[in-house]
């Protein structure tokens, strides 16, 4: 399952719970870009449990969707990463140092209330890190 909420004007939510096909892809970005499109300096909370790979269809959607995708970064500053795996914390985190122009930081899935902390801290000044 994939759900995107937008709990305020900056702010985008993905949840990821399970397995993502095709047509779940599809309908998830275009409430993705519906969602985003009004945001200018936005963040975003991805909450990863879980996680299964996409299927190959979803994957096709999604790369017959990066130049939207792309266009997407410019909008948001900072990203949140929750997730109770390990393993996709750190790929959070490595895609981080990939994007220019976004923060990507990573949270166990019991640190949400420090995520949405980080997130709302502006991006220049220094949080306290509770790890």
């Amino acid at each position: 399952m994939l759900t995107i909420t937008k709990p305020s004007d900056n702010r985008v939510d993905i949840t990821f719970d399970g397995g993502i096909d095709a047509n779940i892809m599809t309908a998830a970005l275009d409430k993705l870009f519906d969602a985003s499109k009004d945001i200018k300096n936005g963040v975003s909370l991805y909450t990863i449990t879980n996680f299964d790979m996409p299927t190959l269809g979803a994957i096709g959607v999604e790369f017959t969707k990066l130049p939207q995708l792309f266009g997407l970064l410019s909008k948001f500053q900072k990203v949140a990463i929750l997730s109770d795996s390990a393993f996709i914390r750190t790929a959070g985190e490595v895609e981080g140092f990939l994007l220019p122009g976004v923060e990507i930081k990573s949270f166990h899935l019991n640190e949400r209330a420090i995520a949405e902390n980080w997130l709302v801290t502006p991006v220049d000044e220094p949080i306290n890190s509770y790890n």
